[in-house]
């Protein structure tokens, strides 16, 4: 189910908050837990009933393995190994058997019959919140005493899909009983701006955008080489594409639980703002990069054992990033490809950390910026196109090896036109976070983000209740040619 969708906007979500309003009191928190977690299972069940019983069973497994681990067994470290491998065994089977079996049948001729295998809505993302969960519980956090208040941790539909990946103590105080699991206006009036903003992002920059990258990706998919022009638009459209899709994504997750009392970390942070590689992760899918950097980066070694041990360590953290992303090599490469960025981002800081010398501090961060985002775009080519051959007939056409064109792609120049707003947004304008930074609508971030200018940040009034009245009728009227969000592929 869809977040820009007239079912989900229209039918579910009233129905859900109409059922909150009547359950939403301080001696009602159970009932309220309660309606939470139907409504959560019902939205994930939209999709595919059949597979309502793995997350079910996901959840009762790691509920149950918390308790244990709690109880101080002195093998505690084999038992949460144990945890984590079941975990991360059930996602593997559905997420990359299909994509081992294919790697063997290229490289031995076997026929393994797995790729029928549809891959379970979400199941990355409550693995990993999953096994944070467990992780917290061995370290000496206290366990969660209700299995319903874990299944609302879990399943709290509006972060189900596409993360943002929750930490379990993040939401603790939110949702157990005396919690904020309650109605709270002003959390609503916010809610509600995040989602106009997050929706129209979607629709109408996002989708807006999407043919131009379809157009030209799907052309070199068919064997036709774009010219230079067309490749350049082809890749930068699909660059704007996924930012406003999964940037549109987050702010609709951030003000769907404000809706209901919760308030979700940050996920997105105008990353294609950023002046390195190294401040790009801290910005895009802020709380997956905590994740690989905590329990992944870390428990490799980190930075603790030389430097050639912890450039080793960043490639293959990225590399398996990248294969979070998605079970294919293009996907793969595109992760070690942005380990190697991080890797001469690292190098560069130690060889040269003040080059306050070169050029004005102005020139520097626009050159600093202007490269960053070259090299995020020219990585993205790997993560859209289709094999590997195609995303070389790209790049070859970026560098000028082809003149022919794309017939789909249209009229250069109108494309471009149409990249142009979205890429000044992107690169220039404030995001949801500091336009309404006043609210604290979002937990904590480790990110030092400035207020927006006075005259761009929100406030109860009649001039942006136009303003987002206006969006949301926008935004409503563009769901009929919504593509669905990228991110609820991984």
């Amino acid at each position: 189910m869809l977040f820009p969708s007239y079912l989900f906007l229209f039918a579910f979500l009233p129905i859900v908050f109409v059922g909150f309003l009547f359950t939403s009191r301080p001696d009602r928190s159970l009932a309220t837990a309660r309606w939470l977690v139907f409504g959560s299972l019902c939205f994930y069940a939209w999709w595919r009933p059949a597979y309502l019983p793995l997350l079910l069973g996901s959840i009762a497994f790691n509920f149950s393995w918390a308790l244990f681990l709690a109880r101080g067994n002195p093998r505690s470290r084999w038992l949460l190994g144990l945890g984590v491998a079941t975990n991360l065994g059930l996602l593997g089977w559905f997420k990359y058997a299909g994509f081992g079996a294919r790697t063997l049948e290229q490289l031995m001729g076997l026929q393994l019959p797995l790729d029928s295998i549809v891959l379970p809505l979400a199941i990355s993302f409550f693995t990993f919140q999953q096994v944070s969960y467990l992780v917290e519980v061995w370290r000496g956090d206290t366990p969660e005493p209700s299995l319903l208040r874990y299944a609302l941790y879990v399943s709290f539909f509006p972060q189900l899909i596409a993360g943002p990946i929750v930490h379990y103590h993040e939401v603790k105080d939110q949702i157990t009983e005396g919690g904020t699991l309650r109605i709270r206006w002003r959390g609503v009036e916010v809610g509600l701006a995040y989602l106009v903003i997050g929706l129209f992002k979607k629709t109408v920059l996002a989708d807006g955008v999407a043919p131009i990258a379809s157009a030209m990706f799907d052309g070199a998919t068919g064997g036709t080489a774009p010219a230079v022009l067309d490749a350049w638009l082809g890749t930068l459209a699909y660059s704007l594409q996924i930012y406003f899709d999964f940037s549109g994504y987050s702010d609709m997750a951030i003000g769907l639980g404000l809706l209901f009392g919760v308030r979700l970390p940050f996920n997105f942070a105008s990353p294609y703002q950023s002046a390195n590689i190294i401040d790009f992760w801290r910005r895009w899918h802020i709380t997956l990069s905590r994740f690989l950097r905590d329990y992944l980066y870390i428990s490799l070694g980190g930075n603790r054992r030389g430097a050639a041990r912890r450039y080793a360590n960043l490639v293959i953290t990225m590399l398996l990033g990248g294969l979070w992303h998605g079970a294919a090599w293009n996907f793969v490469f595109w992760g070690g490809l942005h380990g190697v960025y991080l890797l001469i981002n690292h190098a560069w800081r130690a060889a040269l950390p003040d080059w306050t010398g070169l050029g004005s501090p102005r020139a520097r961060r626009a050159f600093s910026r202007g490269l960053t985002f070259a090299a995020v775009s020219l990585a993205w080519v790997f993560f859209r196109a289709a094999d590997f051959e195609s995303a070389w007939t790209i790049l070859g056409a970026m560098a000028g090896a082809t003149e022919t064109a794309i017939p789909d792609l249209g009229d250069s120049r109108d494309a471009a036109i149409a990249l142009t707003v979205p890429l000044l947004l992107a690169w220039f304008a404030p995001n949801s976070q500091q336009i309404l930074a006043e609210q604290t609508p979002a937990l904590d971030s480790d990110l030092p983000l400035a207020a927006a200018p006075p005259w761009l940040r929100w406030q109860p009034s009649a001039r942006w209740a136009l303003l987002l009245a206006s969006a949301a009728i926008w935004a409503t009227l563009e769901i009929g040619g919504v593509t669905e969000f990228l991110y609820f592929n991984f």
